[in-house]
């Protein structure tokens, strides 16, 4: 088996066997090699830089992970199709203007999908241009903590509100208590800047009303054991 960390395991996790499948921004490649080994995937392994590239073609050669096609690609705007479209490791913004951008989404082309930051704006964002999220999981690196998200693309956009944006589909008491802290170490840093208290208020608020979610997320689980 291919040693992958948390974040790439859970994202694995969401891929289907035997699909093609690309993985945008690859950088070792280590995934995309998994997928081939271990899922039967046809796999593209795609990368905006040459430096990448060379250091996924050295780990497919190293696993021996034949019938992974590298491809250098702004995005997806280099990629004609896939089953499965995997972005894991960049910012939230950037991820939601790739998925955006993608030219071959329809209701079959899941989307896996890992920001590193700013997982509520790509929310917020990806449900707006017509995506529908359908299932997350946490996944905890390097003493950081990160949601891996399924989506699907239906066209039907809708706005969601900023609890949702916050949460999502994540229901982990740990994701959503770090979701909390962040708000609140935010809500300090207004108080000391001076002249933003109204703001720290509101986001004083929000984080109390995401640990109500995660006490009620922890009851129900607690209910249907």
């Amino acid at each position: 088996m291919v040693n992958l960390d948390n974040r790439l395991k859970a994202a694995f996790g969401f891929c289907r066997s035997g699909a093609t499948s690309v993985d945008v921004g690859c950088d070792h490649a280590r995934l995309a090699a998994a997928l081939a080994l271990e899922k039967n995937c046809r796999v593209i392994a795609s990368d905006i830089k040459d430096g990448p590239l060379e250091a996924a073609r050295r780990t497919l050669s190293e696993l021996n992970a034949k019938g992974v096609l590298t491809v250098k690609s702004d995005g997806l705007d280099g990629i004609d199709f896939a089953d499965d479209v995997i972005i894991c490791g960049m910012g939230g913004e950037l991820i939601a203007e790739i998925a955006e951008r993608c030219r071959f989404k329809n209701e079959n082309t899941r989307f896996i999908l890992q920001p590193m930051t700013k997982a509520a704006v790509m929310r917020k964002r990806l449900y707006g241009a017509g995506f529908e999220l359908l299932e997350e999981k946490t996944a905890c690196d390097g003493g950081k903590i990160y949601s891996v998200m399924l989506w699907s693309y239906t066209g039907k956009a809708r706005e969601i509100g900023e609890i949702e944006a916050l949460c999502g589909k994540n229901r982990d008491k740990v994701y959503l208590e770090a979701v909390a802290e962040k708000l609140r170490k935010n809500a300090r840093g207004m108080e000391k800047s001076g002249g933003l208290a109204e703001e720290a208020e509101r986001l004083r608020k929000l984080a109390d009303a995401v640990m109500r979610k995660a006490v009620d997320c922890e009851n129900d689980d607690r209910r249907s054991c």
